[in-house]
């Protein structure tokens, strides 16, 4: 797929998620009712994307992702459906987690805004709350293959 296509063919039922801190990857929230349809943080959207493209990211929070080397790797340069992590420091703990959408492109969910959002590399850089890049991670598993 191109990196537009990461945009283009993102169902509106993703667009429509909303901002809820309170629900993570293994949060009880979560546990109780999975998906999307009551809200997510930013890494339980960043993963369900990736699961709507194919891809098998683990259900980590972002300390765990960036420390993870099984299921996931540190890149140099993101690419399209790449994971990247922002704070206000290089501390992973509480970081912001998001998509690379395209070459200044990054899909997320926050607070800040409430649905999801496409913010270029600059626009993190301006809020001190995602002013650092951490980093970002490719996801190396896939989902199996509908029938597969």
């Amino acid at each position: 797929m191109t990196p537009a296509a990461v945009l283009e063919n993102l169902p509106d039922g993703l667009w429509a998620t909303r901002y809820v801190g309170a629900r993570f990857p293994g949060s009880p929230q979560v546990a109780a009712t999975p998906g999307l349809a009551e809200g997510a943080n930013c890494q339980l959207f960043a993963y369900e994307v990736l699961r709507w493209f194919g891809f098998d990211p683990p259900d980590l929070r972002s300390s765990e992702l960036w420390a993870d080397a099984e299921f996931t790797e540190r890149v140099d340069a993101a690419r399209p459906y790449d994971l990247v992590l922002f704070n206000a420091t290089q501390n992973p703990w509480g970081a912001h987690v998001g998509i690379c959408a395209g070459e200044d492109q990054i899909l997320h969910l926050c607070a800040e805004v409430g649905h999801p959002a496409v913010w270029t590399w600059q626009d993190f850089k301006t809020r001190p709350r995602y002013q650092t890049l951490i980093g970002a991670k490719r996801v190396l598993r896939r989902l199996p293959a509908p029938g597969a």
